[in-house]
């Protein structure tokens, strides 16, 4: 029988994860609206919660986020130097970073690395703690009054300053990409960058700035992943939420705040997965229920390969494209 506790547990539990890939594919909207395709998502986010994960232990939360942030940022002037100044593969060089993400997670997640690493930040940390797979979560922050609203009063107004941070977040980057002359450069630049030049418009530095806010927001997401949902470490522990976060920028139409409901739909899609085998949905084949939310991700990504359906359901025009002025 479904109780009104639970649906509320439900909803809260959706936002949670929700705002993992709200943070993720707020940098990548970015960058794709600019002509860049950030294939290497996946590898940024899982550097960022290594990362988290090292930093919270040695120093603290507040460390442990502005240290991803500053990884994810140099990830994504990689990904701008390989793919703006040296115009190389766009599809290849993602899934070459997603790569080098995975093993550098590995090699900091190891025990014996992780313990060098926290005792040159912080040489009066116990061996003990150097140990430790877990770390302390972000506490939560309740609204007064708002918190108390039946329902949506657990789901929205009882979260980690992240949570509250990346909702905010959302609607500031779509009021600077639809509303100033900056977001209408990023624009410009990802569906003509030749006539974008041409007026003026530095293709290469905005490229490499979106670039740079990308990796940004993935280092955000990972540090979340970390701290603000999952507080223990595992490797790869992305598990494809990368790839995820991608579908989720095509789905919202490159927008940022339809970005917010559709980060809410593969959240209650990942969490209504494991519900579902409580009342015996998928019990006998959990793989099944688990694959969902990857069908919905290979179904979107493999819509980017088709021109007719690039130009219905509005690819930026110079998405994928390297861009030279020759």
């Amino acid at each position: 029988m479904i109780d009104v506790g639970w649906l509320e547990g439900l909803l809260a539990l959706t936002v949670q994860v929700g705002v993992l890939y709200l943070l993720a594919s707020l940098g990548e909207i970015y960058a794709e609206r600019s002509g860049v395709l950030n294939l290497g998502l996946e590898g940024i986010m899982i550097i960022g919660a290594v990362t988290s994960f090292v930093f919270t232990n040695a120093l603290g939360h507040g460390y442990a986020v502005l240290a991803a942030a500053t990884f994810g940022c140099g990830m994504g002037l990689l990904l701008a130097l390989l793919t703006v100044t040296m115009k190389l593969n766009q599809i290849v060089v993602g899934l070459a970073m997603t790569i080098m993400g995975y093993g550098v997670s590995g090699l900091m997640g190891h025990p014996s690395t992780r313990e060098h690493v926290m005792r040159a930040l912080n040489p009066g940390i116990p061996q003990e703690v150097a140990m430790l797979q877990r770390a302390p979560p972000l506490g939560a922050i309740t609204i007064p009054g708002l918190s108390e609203l039946p329902l949506v009063g657990r789901a929205f107004f009882s979260h980690n300053i992240l949570v509250y941070l990346a909702l905010v977040l959302a609607f500031v980057m779509w009021f600077v990409l639809f509303r100033t002359s900056f977001g209408l450069s990023v624009r410009s630049v990802g569906e003509n960058p030749s006539m974008a030049d041409a007026l003026g418009v530095n293709v290469f530095r905005l490229r490499y700035l979106t670039c740079v806010v990308s990796g940004l927001f993935g280092g955000l997401a990972g540090a979340y992943l970390f701290i603000g949902y999952q507080p223990f470490w595992l490797e790869m522990m992305t598990n494809g939420r990368g790839f995820i976060a991608l579908s989720l920028v095509i789905l919202a139409s490159w927008n940022p705040l339809r970005a917010i409901l559709g980060s809410l739909l593969f959240g209650g899609v990942e969490v209504i997965q494991y519900r579902l085998q409580l009342f015996g949905v998928g019990a006998q084949t959990p793989q099944f229920v688990l694959m969902l939310p990857y069908i919905v991700a290979i179904v979107t990504l493999s819509l980017l390969s088709i021109e007719s359906v690039r130009k219905r359901i509005g690819v930026p025009e110079a998405l994928g494209k390297p861009y030279s002025r020759e």
